[in-house]
């Protein structure tokens, strides 16, 4: 059934992507937080419902990005109990590095395939885009 192969092949390369370019520097979990701050600050809570994951993983994760000088804390505008979480610098380099070399791994691949191939690809990117979207 195509759901099924579409499924299969779309958690494949996204677990592969993940991997390829997180290694040494952040992880994938730190990888995914980063990219959400990047889209402006949240808190807590918001990290931890976008990645559905407890509080107290993402507190864990928000730890090592603040450690890493990646991330930072910033008190809340309103809520005087909640703190905000923003990516530095620093967290805007190393995640546009690791979108870098995700970037490069695929397109070491694709380079690979035949031109047939390649057009197929672009086509059926453009239809998941379009269904990502609706």
């Amino acid at each position: 059934m195509l759901a099924i192969d579409l499924r299969t092949a779309v958690m494949r390369t996204s677990r592969r992507l993940r991997i390829e370019a997180t290694g040494d520097v952040i992880t994938p979990g730190q990888y995914t937080v980063l990219a959400h701050l990047n889209a402006g600050s949240q808190t807590l809570r918001e990290l931890a419902e976008r990645e559905h994951v407890q509080a107290p993983s993402m507190t864990r994760i928000v730890n090592a990005l603040t450690d890493q000088g990646f991330a930072q804390r910033q008190p809340h505008p309103v809520d005087g109990r909640q703190v905000h979480i923003s990516i530095t610098p620093a967290g805007q380099e190393v995640l546009a590095e690791a979108r870098s070399q995700r970037t490069a791994w695929l397109a070491r691949r694709v380079a690979g395939l035949s031109e047939e191939d390649r057009l197929t690809l672009s086509r059926a990117a453009h239809i998941m885009q379009e269904m990502s979207a609706k």
